[in-house]
């Protein structure tokens, strides 16, 4: 009954989400400029309004699981892992375009390093967002927990780095996309596969009841 009750859903969600939201549209501009496939200009104002449009639509659908949530709890506890994940995602591929702007590098070491910075940034969030948030952990953090986390999260960051640098290395010579754009596919693919691979290990080992 008390694990239920802490699937359902409350003013606190609505605030983390509407944050997960502002930060999608703050997190999307340099991913939006290096891809260079922005529908409207990059501008202050423009910024604003996704900013709004994504709190709005995270709070609508955060709304909808906890409705679902009501007769089917674990529903609102995916959508809450779904709504970590888009976040780390976005800031894992912020951060990485953000250091391609910068720099002008987007291939070779220097990529495999900027990956590698973007995923461990991502990784510590992605550790106090599910366990506070998604998995409602009231467990102290300890060296045991640390550990499991370490373990899933150094695993994935292997499975990270290791398939978005393999992606650039084999279709680098292609002429179809730039390299700002085959950095960001590569980065898709790897993120794809290392969600998969935190949700069963933050869901059945690290923070598992």
């Amino acid at each position: 009954m008390e694990q239920e009750k802490r699937l359902q859903i409350n003013r606190t969600d609505f605030y983390l989400v509407s944050f997960i939201g502002a930060s999608f549209a703050l997190f999307s501009v340099p991913i939006l400029i290096n891809l260079n496939i922005s529908p409207i200009p990059i501008t202050f104002t423009n910024v604003i309004i996704l900013m709004i449009f994504f709190v709005i639509f995270a709070n609508i659908a955060l709304g909808i699981a906890g409705l679902i949530g009501k007769y089917i709890p674990v529903i609102f506890q995916i959508a809450k892992f779904a709504a970590v994940g888009a976040f780390n995602t976005f800031l894992d591929w912020g951060v990485l375009n953000l250091l391609i702007a910068i720099t002008g590098i987007a291939s070779g070491m220097g990529f495999s390093l900027f990956k590698g910075i973007s995923f461990i940034i991502a990784a510590i969030s992605a550790y106090f967002w599910n366990k506070y948030w998604t998995f409602d952990s009231k467990k102290k953090s300890d060296k045991k927990e640390v550990g499991r986390f370490v373990i899933i999260s150094v695993s994935g960051f292997i499975i990270n780095v290791g398939l978005a640098s393999l992606i650039i290395f084999l279709f680098k010579q292609t002429t179809f996309v730039t390299p700002e754009q085959l950095a960001n596919i590569a980065a898709a693919c790897a993120t794809l596969a290392s969600l998969v691979w935190n949700f069963l290990g933050y869901k059945l080992f690290v923070f598992k009841k």
